[in-house]
């Protein structure tokens, strides 16, 4: 067996493990389900509006766009706190140790994310699916482009997760990076279409995947006459392949070169030094 293939055997093993001990610890259960309920009660008080100049469900319209979010924010946010965090306490520097170590890291984390990621959706579908009117998840092709949609959404913003954390030596200053992320998900649509928004804001949401992991779970979820709302009055999956995955084949070519850079500059006395500066913050 090659180097590169037992580190990624042995990256999915720590993937799984690491979501197994996930699933059993309650702090993590709560960081995940409490962001799901905040969700599920925007919905419910949603549910009895309608999309302006439609009767569709206002909750059933905005459910697929928060979906899409929630996969950009496991992509984006949760890695770049990972590794943050990791780098921190010396864990990234153990991996480095090891031969082929960063991918069998790395493996690990897409494994646990995309593990939390379903279960996170699979939370907040299943009671929304009971409360709202009007979604369309009622065929097999459906499910295939939610499927789809998700994988490809991940592999848009896992590296760009990746990227982040590795620019933190410090998971105090990764806060810095939400106001974007957060101005980011305001131009994006999810409560309201873009359509409406001035042409210039439009073509600015539409450059980062987020708008498209939004509209690409609203083409799987909602009926073929809520595109109508839409730019260009389409679901425009073509356009949605194409960005998002540019997205992906940029950062997986450009995150291994800045995280090998990473951890060529991790040693034992950086990361001594990191923790004593923790110890006199919590002092």
């Amino acid at each position: 067996m090659s180097p590169t293939m037992a580190a990624a055997r042995a990256g999915i093993r720590r993937g799984r493990i690491e979501l197994r001990q996930t699933f059993t610890n309650a702090q993590d259960l709560w960081n995940y389900i409490f962001p799901t309920l905040i969700f599920l009660v925007v919905l419910f008080f949603m549910k009895g509006a309608a999309v302006p100049g439609t009767n569709f469900n206002l909750g059933a319209r905005t459910l697929p766009s928060l979906l899409g979010m929630s996969v950009a924010f496991s992509g984006l946010v949760t890695l770049m706190m990972a590794l943050a965090l990791e780098r921190e306490d010396g864990t990234l520097l153990r991996a480095k140790a090891v031969p082929n170590g960063m991918l069998g890291y790395l493996i690990g984390k897409l494994v646990v994310i995309a593990g939390m990621t379903l279960a996170s959706m699979a939370i907040i579908l299943v009671p929304s699916s009971i409360m709202l009117d009007g979604l369309a998840l009622t065929s097999l092709t459906a499910w295939l482009t939610l499927l789809w949609v998700m994988v490809l959404g991940l592999f848009a913003t896992l590296p760009l997760g990746a990227i982040a954390g590795s620019l933190f030596s410090n998971p105090r200053n990764t806060g810095v990076i939400m106001m974007p992320v957060m101005g980011l998900v305001a131009i994006s649509g999810i409560f309201y279409p873009i359509s409406s928004f001035p042409e210039w804001l439009q073509g600015a949401a539409q450059v980062f995947p987020i708008y498209w992991l939004g509209l690409g779970m609203r083409s799987a979820m909602l009926p073929p006459e809520l595109a109508a709302v839409e730019i260009g009055e389409s679901w425009r999956h073509l356009e949605m392949i194409g960005v998002l995955g540019a997205w992906a084949i940029a950062g997986l070519v450009v995150a291994p070169i800045v995280l090998r850079r990473m951890a060529r500059r991790e040693s034992g006395s950086s990361v001594a030094e990191r923790r004593e500066k923790a110890l006199q913050r919590t002092m």
